[in-house]
């Protein structure tokens, strides 16, 4: 079994099994496949229960025993799937990831994820052992295979990995640090054309330590993450490799996590991937990649596998998973921590937000007037036109162009857009046409009106804007609708959530930096009250400090809250609440750790799965269009795998794609 270095906790989730006798366990599965037929609950449930180290002396008991190859009547006994995973287990780590490599280079084509996943991932000594056991088991050289079967600057990534030669030393140097972060800026973004060389030798090479510190100087200088810059500058199986690397340099369970989330998402599972990673890792970080799982994806990684596999297969994997972490459980104190650091970096760096659509260059309303008018008149709308004009031009140049409009033809151009339009591009371009805090009241006031509430637009909105904002939602509310929006949510909803929303109506959130010293108390308060069982007395705590105090401030709470706790407190939330008053809650902490992010969530769930939910894809194209949407694309393409244009073209049609098109701005 994998040993966990000094003073580390072993995070795997298989265990050396007490009491072990390997002639008794080599036994027992001869009996379970003599005969007709084979006990495969007997083999799953002994194979599952050792750890590697215990296996490997069960193949030496049993060659000695019966004068068979324990592996080969496995192979024979067993078929399909299961077989695979059981396999993988009697091997040692090396020798299955050497199978692995050695079955993703063989047959026509090369199977890339399969080598970007294992050679990004492994320490140095792992890759040492891989290489000899590669060499042991095929006579063959590594280094000289992958040479023949890849090509261009992935292979040379992945012959810089195959050494193993990582730094490995703790001791940072702040001027390379610095230097580091430059030369990577300028083998990119500042370089016409890319110095690919640059990349491989600084990510190849400099220990994690460094390369995190890298990273996080990187986002200072250029306001964008290496992410970023990787995606715009490097392309194909090369891109997907440094990202790979990336992603492992900043929390490797948390790469993992997201390739198991991957292999079983959508129709169809990616077995093969699914077997690779939960063999390999199930007695190194499995505990780890639980708890980032429940953390990212709000399901246990034990829920996932049990609705997406099935027979002895599933019972195989949810054995190496090692237990249910429901989605409002305990965290693990290590992975705690790791869950914080998943959004803290965004706390302390300065990300510049950005809209997509700005000011067009040589604007001229007059011209713009006219040729909208043009193409409403006679038979027919130009829909192209309108499409083009609209959503290239910034909010404030609309207004003018709706003042010249009427001035020169004496026609209100928002009457006009709506008797031409119809449907969701009507609905899409008249809210562009609309100002920022007359749109937003004009959100809040259909989510109130008619039978029923939609009271996911009021938390979307209320729990989301900033205190200027909401300020200008009131007046423009009361101006639109000659009535307070307070007394509009006080007539519309009840009980708590009535005063969460009136909470954040009010516009009066702390603008401050962080507190400390109050930040600890604000986290004492939290769990004191979350410990005593009162939902009441919870429910107004939470306001107290959800409602009032600064983002900053918050997310110094939160990561003290995990400290004392081990609990992030967006679980305790969904573990003690329910209804509006839990997503209330939730949608305030997620929009404090990362906007963008939340926003990302809010626009892939409405767009998955059958339908579309055209009203908040709408309102959030519409809304963030001008504040942070490129920053929303990037964390999309980064949790999702795909672009956010890429989900828009595939979801939606017609002249409501180009204009969603349009204001998303580009592909990724």
């Amino acid at each position: 079994m994998a040993k966990p270095g000094q003073g580390a906790k072993y995070r795997g989730s298989i265990h050396d099994f007490p009491d072990f006798d390997p002639s008794q366990d080599a036994e027992a599965l001869y009996n379970a496949m003599k005969g007709f037929g084979s006990d495969k609950e007997a083999i799953l449930e002994l194979i599952t229960s050792r750890s590697n180290r215990q296996r490997q002396e069960i193949c030496q008991s049993y060659k000695s025993l019966y004068g068979k190859d324990l592996i080969a009547d496995l192979k024979y006994e067993l078929m399909g799937k299961f077989e695979r995973l059981i396999v993988g287990l009697m091997r040692p780590l090396a020798y299955c990831d050497a199978k692995e490599i050695k079955d993703a280079l063989s047959g026509i084509g090369t199977d890339e994820k399969c080598l970007i996943e294992i050679l990004a991932s492994r320490t140095n000594e792992q890759i040492h052992q891989l290489v000899a056991a590669y060499k042991d088991a095929y006579e063959r050289d590594l280094e000289a295979d992958i040479i023949g079967d890849t090509s261009g600057h992935f292979q040379k990534m992945l012959v810089v990995l195959l050494q193993g030669t990582r730094e490995e030393d703790d001791v940072v140097s702040e001027d390379l640090v610095q230097q580091d972060a430059q030369d990577l800026y300028e083998a990119g973004e500042l370089k016409w054309g890319t110095d690919e060389a640059q990349f491989i030798y600084i990510l190849g090479n400099r220990s994690k330590q460094h390369l995190r510190l890298v990273f996080d100087e990187y986002l200072k200088t250029t306001g964008k993450p290496i992410e970023a810059s990787i995606r715009a500058e490097l392309s194909g199986d090369f891109e997907k490799l440094m990202l790979a690397v990336v992603k492992c340099i900043r929390s490797t369970a948390e790469y993992f996590a997201e390739r198991l989330f991957k292999a079983m998402k959508g129709l169809g599972t990616r077995d093969n991937t699914l077997i690779r990673i939960m063999v390999s890792r199930s007695e190194l970080d499995m505990l780890d990649i639980r708890e980032i799982f429940r953390t990212k994806y709000e399901k246990s990684l034990y829920s996932m596998i049990k609705n997406d596999t099935s027979g002895e297969y599933k019972k195989a994997l949810l054995k190496l998973c090692g237990g249910d972490d429901d989605a409002a459980g305990q965290f693990f104190p290590e992975a705690a921590q790791v869950a914080y650091q998943m959004w803290e970096l965004s706390a302390v760096a300065r990300v510049e937000l950005s809209g997509t659509v700005r000011p067009a260059n040589d604007f001229n309303p007059d011209a713009d007037a006219k040729a909208l008018r043009k193409a409403m008149k006679g038979l027919g709308t130009d829909e192209d036109t309108i499409i083009d004009i609209i959503t290239h031009r910034s909010n404030a140049q609309r207004q003018q162009i709706r003042q010249t409009f009427k001035s020169h033809f004496g026609r209100d151009l928002m009457a006009d857009l709506k008797s031409e339009l119809s449907g969701d591009l009507a609905r899409l371009i008249l809210g562009l046409m609309l100002p920022p805090d007359h749109y937003d009241a004009k959100q809040l006031k259909k989510a109130m009106e008619g039978a029923g509430t939609d009271e996911k637009a009021l938390i979307e909105i209320l729990a989301t804007r900033t205190n200027a904002e909401i300020r200008a939602i009131n007046e423009a509310y009361k101006e639109d609708y000659h009535k307070s929006l307070e007394d509009a949510l006080s007539s519309d909803t009840s009980g708590h959530f009535k005063r969460i929303l009136i909470s954040l109506a009010t516009g009066n959130r702390e603008e401050g930096g962080e507190d400390r010293d109050k930040a600890r108390e604000d986290a004492q308060e939290i769990a004191d009250t979350s410990s005593s069982g009162d939902k009441t007395s919870l429910e107004t705590r939470f306001m107290m400090i959800l409602c009032t105090r600064s983002y900053p401030h918050l997310r110094r709470v939160f990561q003290e809250f995990i400290k004392m706790t081990n609990y992030d407190v967006e679980h305790v939330i969904k573990k003690e609440m329910s209804g509006d008053v839990k997503d209330a809650f939730v949608a305030i902490v997620q929009s404090v750790k990362n906007k963008p992010l939340f926003f990302a969530d809010k626009l892939y769930k409405s767009m998955k799965g059958a339908g579309t939910d055209e009203k908040t894809l709408t309102r959030i194209m519409v809304s963030r269009s001008e504040i942070d949407l490129l920053n929303i694309r990037r964390e999309f393409i980064e949790k999702y795998d795909k672009s956010l244009h890429q989900v828009i073209e595939g979801d939606t049609s017609g002249d409501f794609m180009k204009a969603l098109l349009a204001i998303c701005g580009g592909e990724d």
